[in-house]
C-alpha cells in the first residue's frame, strides 16, 4: 500500500527523540490494569508466562502484546495498549518472553528477535484452550520484528489472526546493531548490555560448560553478546548470521494479514533500511507510517494514551 501520511504531532517538549524515549522508558506509568498470570509449557519443555487482562464484557476479540529487548509484560508500553483495548471490548494477553517474567527459564536458550517458534506455541495454546475468533498482534521493537517475521515466513497463518501492528520495528537487525553502537546511543547500549550480562550470569551458573569465564568477560558490546551467547544458544553461526536470518525486512513482502508498521523518523535505534518503503508499496497488506517524531516507542500523546496505541485500535477497527 502507499506509505501513509501520519497525523501524529508530538508535544513540543517531546519532539526530541532522546527526551521522549527516556521519558517513555523510565518515567511513564500506567495504572489500573489487573493481570492474571498463566504459565504455559513450550514444545521443547521450557516455559513462559502470559499475563492476561480482560474486558468488562465477555469478548471473542484478543490482542497479543509482545515486548522489546529486556522488557516484560509490566512495562508501560505493554500496559498502555492492554488498558486501552480492555476498555474497548478486547481481552489482552501480555507475553513475557522466556526468562523475562522474573524467573529464569529452564533451557540454556532464552528469547531473541526471530524466535517465532515460541510465538507459534503461544498461538497454538490460545487456539486450543481459549475461545477467540478474532486475534490481533501488537509488537514493540524486538517484538515488532518477531511479529513481522512470523507473518511473512510462512505460507499461511491461522484464520483467527486478523491484523497486526508493529511499533518501532528494527526490520534490519544489523543496521540497528550498528546504530546502537554509535555514540548517540551509548547510554542505551550500556543499559541493555548490563541487563543482558546480568541475566547471562544465571545461565553460566546452571550451564558452566556452555560459555567460559574468559568469553563472558570479553563481552564488551551488544554484538559481542550476540556472538558469544545469542547465536550459540539459538543455532546461528555468529551474530551476523543471526541478524541476517532473523531480520523481518526479507519477510515483509510475503505478509498476507493487514499490518501497520509505525516507525518514527527520529528513532535513533533504526537504520535507513528499517523503513521498508519499497516493501510496503509492493504489498497491499502492509501499511507504513513514519511520523517525524516519536523516538523509540515514545509516541507521547494526550491523557497518557500514546499515539501508537490509539492508531492500533483505529487500524484494527478499520479492518
Amino acid at each position: 500500500m502507499p506509505v501513509l501520511n501520519s497525523a501524529y504531532k508530538a508535544p513540543y517538549f517531546f519532539r526530541n527523540g532522546f527526551v521522549s524515549t527516556v521519558y517513555s522508558g523510565l518515567i511513564r506509568r500506567v495504572n489500573g490494569v489487573v493481570q492474571k498470570r498463566e504459565r504455559i509449557t513450550l514444545s521443547d519443555g521450557d516455559f513462559l508466562d502470559l499475563d492476561w487482562s480482560f474486558s468488562e464484557t465477555k469478548s471473542n476479540k484478543l490482542i497479543i502484546l509482545l515486548h522489546g529487548l529486556e522488557g516484560d509484560a509490566k512495562r508501560p508500553y505493554m500496559l498502555g495498549p492492554a488498558k486501552l483495548f480492555n476498555n474497548n471490548g478486547f481481552d489482552a494477553v501480555c507475553v513475557n518472553f522466556r526468562g523475562c517474567s522474573g524467573e529464569d527459564n529452564l533451557k540454556f536458550r532464552s528469547y531473541h528477535s526471530g524466535a517465532t517458534e515460541d510465538l507459534h506455541d503461544i498461538i497454538q495454546f490460545i487456539l486450543s484452550t481459549k475461545n477467540y475468533s478474532n486475534i490481533y498482534f501488537h509488537g514493540i521493537s524486538l517484538g515488532a520484528n518477531l511479529i513481522l517475521k512470523y507473518l511473512g515466513e510462512r505460507d499461511a497463518v491461522p484464520h483467527e489472526i486478523k491484523a497486526s501492528i508493529a511499533v518501532s520495528a528494527p526490520c534490519y537487525l544489523y543496521g540497528s546493531c550498528i546504530e546502537l553502537h554509535k555514540l548517540k546511543n551509548k547510554l542505551y547500549a550500556i543499559r541493555f548490555l548490563n541487563h543482558l550480562k546480568d541475566r547471562l550470569k544465571f545461565k553460566l551458573e546452571k550451564f558452566p560448560d556452555a560459555i567460559s569465564i574468559e568469553e563472558f568477560q570479553n563481552i564488551k558490546t551488544l554484538k559481542d553478546f550476540d556472538d558469544v551467547y545469542t547465536s550459540r544458544a539459538h543455532g546461528f553461526k555468529d551474530a551476523l548470521d543471526y541478524y541476517k536470518k532473523c531480520s523481518s525486512l526479507q519477510f515483509i513482502p510475503n505478509i498476507k494479514v493487514p499490518t501497520l508498521i509505525i516507525n518514527a523518523l527520529n528513532d535513533s535505534f533504526l537504520s535507513p533500511e528499517c523503513y521498508p518503503v519499497k516493501e510496503a508499496k509492493a504489498n497491499v497488506n502492509v501499511f507504513l507510517e513514519m511520523p517525524n517524531h516519536g523516538g523509540h516507542v515514545a509516541f507521547i500523546d494526550k491523557r497518557n494514551v500514546y499515539y501508537n496505541e490509539k492508531r492500533a485500535l483505529e487500524f484494527i477497527k478499520s479492518i
